[in-house]
C-alpha cells in the first residue's frame, strides 16, 4: 500500500498500464417538446400557487404576473435539466464502474485489488476519485453529487412529479448526501487506484429527453 500524502493507493502488481472499459457517457444535449415541459412547469407553479397577489388590478398588472409565472418555469425546467444531466452522468459511471468489475475479475493480477461484496461496495468510489485524479471533462457536472442521484433513484422522476422545493432540494443537498451516506458504510480511508496505471476512453453518447 502506498501513501502520497493523506492518502492510500492500491499497490497494482506489475509495472503495466492497463485499460480498462470505456466510460459511455450519457449526456442530455437537447430536449424535444420543450413546449411541453414547460407547460407542465407552468401547471406546477399555478397548483403550488408560487406567485403571490398583487393585489389590486394595475395597468400593466396581469402582464407582470405572466412573466413572474414564466421566469419561475423556465428556473424550474432549468433546475430539473441540471437534476436531469447530473443523473445520467452517474448512471454512466455505475455502469462503468461494474464493467471495470468484470474487468479486474478476468485479470489475474487485478482480481484481488477488489473486495467481493454487495453491490453497490463503497469501496467502489476509488473508481469515481480514478475519474477525478484523470480529470476528465464533466462540463460543470460534480462526478459524487451524481453518483449519488443514481444511488438514490434508480429512474428519474418526471418534472410533473417534482415540487419546487424537491428540485431545490435535489440541486443543492440529496446527491451529495447520499453519496457521503455510501461512503460511511466502510472504514475511512478508502484506498485509491493509482491513476498513472489505468488509461480508458471517455465516449459521449447522445441521449434525447422526450
Amino acid at each position: 500500500m502506498d501513501i502520497v500524502g493523506d492518502r492510500k493507493f492500491v499497490e497494482v502488481p506489475g509495472g503495466k498500464t492497463h485499460d480498462l472499459p470505456p466510460l459511455l457517457l450519457k449526456t442530455v444535449p437537447e430536449v424535444k417538446r420543450l413546449d411541453k415541459m414547460m407547460g407542465i412547469a407552468a401547471e406546477i407553479i399555478e397548483q403550488e400557487d408560487m406567485v403571490p397577489s398583487l393585489g389590486a388590478p394595475l395597468t400593466g398588472s396581469d402582464d407582470m404576473l405572466e412573466r413572474r409565472k414564466m421566469d419561475l418555469a423556465l428556473n424550474l425546467v432549468d433546475q430539473y435539466l441540471g437534476v436531469l444531466t447530473h443523473w445520467h452522468w452517474g448512471d454512466s459511471v455505475l455502469e462503468w464502474i461494474r464493467q471495470c468489475e468484470i474487468t479486474f475479475g478476468a485479470r489475474l493480477e487485478l482480481r484481488n485489488l477488489l473486495r467481493s461484496d454487495i453491490w453497490p461496495h463503497a469501496g467502489r468510489s476509488s473508481f469515481v476519485t480514478l475519474l477525478e485524479d484523470k480529470d476528465i471533462k464533466t462540463q460543470g457536472v460534480s462526478l459524487e453529487k451524481a453518483v449519488g442521484l443514481r444511488l438514490a433513484f434508480r429512474q428519474m422522476p418526471p418534472i410533473r412529479c417534482c415540487s419546487d422545493q424537491f428540485l431545490f432540494y435535489l440541486n443543492n443537498s440529496l446527491g451529495q448526501t447520499a453519496y457521503q451516506s455510501w461512503l460511511d458504510t466502510i472504514p475511512n480511508p478508502v484506498s485509491s487506484l493509482p491513476p498513472e496505471r489505468f488509461q480508458f476512453e471517455v465516449v459521449d453518447m447522445s441521449l434525447d429527453v422526450h
